[in-house]
């Protein structure tokens, strides 16, 4: 079911467990809206590859992943046949001649479907959450602009597959690389940055209730300062969370030198940036 307004957007992305900003609630209503897709630009750990879920959830929606990585092509992102399969048929019909072996196994019952035709065939509501674009290589967007500007894949011992129902397609990209301007060009963009405080501390609220709000408001704060600092990794959404888990398990009522000392390596993820952190991290003057 599509979304019908801004607001909409936001309190079923709330039931789903992702609490929106108003810019990120305002562009996924958008790009509902136009059937554009979605161009999700931000650090690791922000909730791109999370928002998708959210809408898929929040829309009674299936997800189709297909997870980008250097050297993934058109076998790995829309189809390929099963060569085994294909080669049993033929060993098994060896009466028959070629024309005839020919029409049967480049038919359904061969083919393998991967992320992009299965997202284009689905008859039902998809999300296509094309993830970490940036990964795969130039040669990839090629492809997409193909399969996302008319929604249609041709395979050429078949035919031409069209979408029935478009899917909410999102990609999303660490931005380590330069997308073109080509494929920009046919999404809506959204870059979705480290919350502020007060959307950060909503967040642990709801997915770590246990944590006690004094508790999340200094969590908050000791974050913030991190992420202030000039470290190789900024603590990410995910890792906030992480350690808001964490300060649960050691039973923790305060946040105290020791206990940020010793579970640093939850939130920070390289030895300089701990050795940094407990060099320079004030954190009587942070949560005072």
């Amino acid at each position: 079911m599509p979304f019908t307004s801004v607001a909409d957007v936001k309190a079923r992305l709330a039931t789903a467990g992702y609490l929106a900003s108003d810019a990120v609630a305002t562009t996924v209503f958008l790009a509902s809206e136009l059937g554009k897709p979605l161009l999700v630009e931000g650090p690791a750990g922000v909730g791109k590859t999370e928002l998708s879920r959210a809408v898929a959830q929040a829309c009674g929606a299936e997800l189709v992943r297909l997870q980008c990585y250097e050297g993934v092509d058109e076998s790995r992102a829309i189809y390929e046949w099963n060569h085994a399969k294909q080669l049993l048929r033929i060993s098994a019909g060896h009466d028959e001649s070629w024309s005839e072996a020919k029409s049967d196994i480049f038919s359904e019952e061969f083919l393998l479907p991967r992320p992009l035709l299965s997202a284009i065939r689905n008859d039902g509501p998809t999300v296509l959450l094309i993830d970490e674009t940036d990964k795969a290589d130039v040669e990839i967007e090629g492809l997409l602009l193909e399969v996302l500007g008319d929604f249609q894949i041709t395979i050429p011992e078949l035919g031409t597959v069209t979408a029935t129902q478009r899917p909410f397609v999102v990609l999303t990209s660490n931005a380590t690389r330069e997308l073109s301007e080509a494929l920009r060009r046919r999404c809506l963009f959204l870059h979705i940055e480290f919350p502020d405080a007060d959307l950060e501390r909503d967040i642990v609220a709801l997915k770590v209730p246990d944590l006690d709000d004094a508790l999340t408001d200094s969590l908050v704060r000791v974050v913030n300062a991190l992420r202030a600092m000039p470290l190789r990794k900024a603590p990410s959404v995910s890792e906030t969370l992480d350690w808001a888990r964490t300060l649960v398990a050691l039973g923790a009522d305060t946040l105290t030198t020791e206990v940020v000392s010793e579970s640093l390596g939850v939130v920070l993820k390289h030895q300089d940036d701990i050795d940094k952190a407990r060099a320079k991290l004030d954190l009587d003057a942070v949560l005072s």
